[in-house]
């Protein structure tokens, strides 16, 4: 039986969302943000989960979240680094034992439980999966100057969400080789997979409601998608 961890990254500041509480505890539908990812992820078959937040946040979300709302796989809540990268490896840290993990954002709240499980089973059959959806709109290449400079073939175009998921040992190698050549040019768990392992990563349809809380407009949307999730597994479990 192989041990599987989520990693829930909570340690953002949320710049764009211009409001002086971190978006991860933002209201949502009456509970804070990230209260959804550790729900979906408490509610899945994953062993445990490791939460990465704000040093100083570390001691609210022990109390306020994790224990208000009693999520019993959270085996540790540990502080993030500077950047979203060394947010992971701290994560990474933690999750000692594991042998595979699912790197999660907290601020896309939308995760539905297909996507949890078709993830580690992706992951278990590959060992390096990402969650995406196909582009709708027209992507241009465009200069410095403000001139598109070639109009990519929309047919070839996913648009990259989490969780992100790989073997443990394949990941943790990965960080090991950025961090000695301190690599600043990193967006994404993959990009690192791709570039120091030399892997492929097996992109699965996600779902378009999971998006990705970056301005206020995105949680009425959020708000919106929730709803309509809850009577979904509300007519299932009918």
């Amino acid at each position: 039986m192989k041990h599987i961890t989520a990693i829930v990254l909570a340690a953002g500041k949320g710049s764009r969302m211009h409001s002086d509480v971190p978006k991860q505890f933002l209201d949502l539908c009456g509970k804070p943000l990230l209260f959804y990812s550790l729900e979906a992820f408490e509610r899945s078959r994953v062993e445990d989960i490791i939460l990465v937040t704000g040093e100083n946040e570390i001691e609210y979300c022990k109390k306020d979240i994790i224990q208000k709302y009693h999520f019993h796989k959270v085996k540790a809540v540990v502080p993030g680094g500077t950047e979203r990268y060394w947010s992971v490896k701290n994560g990474l840290q933690a999750a000692g034992g594991a042998d595979y993990v699912l790197i999660h954002d907290a601020a896309r709240p939308c995760l539905t439980q297909k996507i949890i499980e078709d993830s580690i089973l992706t992951v278990l059959e590959t060992a390096a999966c990402t969650v995406g959806v196909p582009v709708k709109d027209t992507i241009k290449l465009v200069d410095n100057d403000g001139f598109g400079t070639e109009t990519l073939p929309r047919n070839y175009l996913w648009q990259i969400q989490t969780p992100q998921s790989f073997c443990y040992k394949d990941i943790v190698e990965a960080y090991e080789i950025m961090e000695r050549v301190q690599d600043k040019d990193i967006t994404d768990d993959t990009m690192i997979m791709e570039r120091y392992l030399k892997k492929k990563i097996k992109v699965i349809l996600g779902d378009y409601y999971n998006i990705k809380i970056t301005t206020k407009e995105d949680l009425l949307v959020a708000e919106n998608f929730l709803k309509k999730i809850k009577k979904v597994v509300d007519m299932n479990v009918i």
